[in-house]
């Protein structure tokens, strides 16, 4: 008797500890893909890491894919094709819009916030030996990478530098690839936005000397006056080859997740990185900027409720009117 009630206790704590895992896993997919961006650049180490990160944890077949950026991450976040991705505040906009030009016309409303992941700066990189150490240097007709066609660089870069009165030929390509290009003296300038450090510009500095170009304290108005960017400094310590903080400009990147996902696959993948963002640093340092209190820099993009559930429950504020499906 004893022994059947000792057995029956045991039963009832496994299964009171596994029920709530077994429930959370209904229509859990099989594997997962986060939309990242092209090789070399801060999307796809911090996209491929934390998507490890959430395979491992949760002990799914899951990991990053290399794609265009924030706007066909938009795009494969919305149709399904992605589970989760990665885009900056300004295509988000766009393609909830539906002015993302990968699908004109198109309302991107099937993707939803996930969490806030770090703000992205707009930074310029040349070679020393090229002479140029700011932006009224850069000659008229310089051939400027500006990074995947349809990335949040490709989007804003151009037209920031135009607001600026540069004059250029305009190439696209993978940050690592542009790395190159700069190096072999194929490219005059590379008009990076990635969270920094970005992997290709160190990658750089260990290679050759470089100049890390900043913006004056004028260009930097006339930009924020124009675009949706927000003011910004690289710290000092970010680059080898800074000495003290670069004045620059940034947008916000969030997650974002399928809206149809389960609630219960979001709320633990968000669980998984928002919980310890010591983590989350140590696969890419703009993670410091992956915390609770970043939830209210996404103005208007609705959030997954699997996220939004997360949040609430550890300081967030998210409203009702906020979260996909509650509107």
């Amino acid at each position: 008797m004893k022994i059947s009630k000792i057995i029956g206790a045991a039963t009832i704590v496994a299964l009171s500890a596994t029920g709530a895992f077994a429930q959370d896993r209904t229509g859990w997919p099989d594997s997962f893909t986060v939309g990242t961006a092209s090789q070399g650049g801060t999307y796809f180490a911090y996209g491929s890491g934390w998507a490890n990160l959430v395979a491992d944890e949760l002990g799914i077949s899951g990991g990053g894919e290399v794609t265009g950026g924030p706007m066909q991450n938009m795009a494969l976040v919305h149709t399904g094709d992605a589970a989760f991705g990665m885009t900056t505040m300004g295509p988000a906009r766009e393609s909830l819009d539906g002015t993302n030009p990968i699908a004109p016309g198109l309302k991107m409303t099937n993707a939803c916030a996930m969490f806030p992941m770090y703000q992205t700066p707009f930074s310029i990189t040349t070679l020393k030996s090229s002479g140029i150490t700011s932006v009224a240097d850069i000659p008229e007709g310089a051939k400027i990478g500006f990074g995947p066609a349809g990335s949040t660089s490709d989007t804003y870069f151009p037209k920031m530098l135009e607001t600026l009165g540069v004059k250029f030929e305009r190439r696209n390509g993978g940050w690592s690839d542009l790395g190159g290009q700069l190096q072999d003296g194929l490219l005059d300038v590379i008009a990076f936005a990635a969270g920094v450090p970005v992997p290709a510009v160190s990658q750089l500095e260990v290679q050759t000397e470089v100049n890390i170009i900043e913006f004056t304290e004028e260009e930097q108005a006339k930009i924020m006056e124009a675009y949706p960017v927000s003011n910004f400094q690289i710290k000092a310590d970010t680059y080898t080859t800074l000495k003290e903080p670069a004045r620059s400009v940034s947008m916000w990147n969030f997650a974002v997740a399928n809206c149809d996902l389960p609630e219960s696959f979001v709320y633990e993948a968000t669980k998984v990185v928002m919980s310890d963002n010591a983590r989350m640093v140590n696969i890419h340092k703009a993670a410091r900027s992956t915390v609770v209190e970043n939830w209210d820099k996404n103005t208007f993009l609705p959030w997954h409720p699997g996220a939004a559930k997360w949040f609430n429950e550890n300081g967030a504020s998210i409203p009702k009117d906020m979260i996909h499906g509650s509107m």
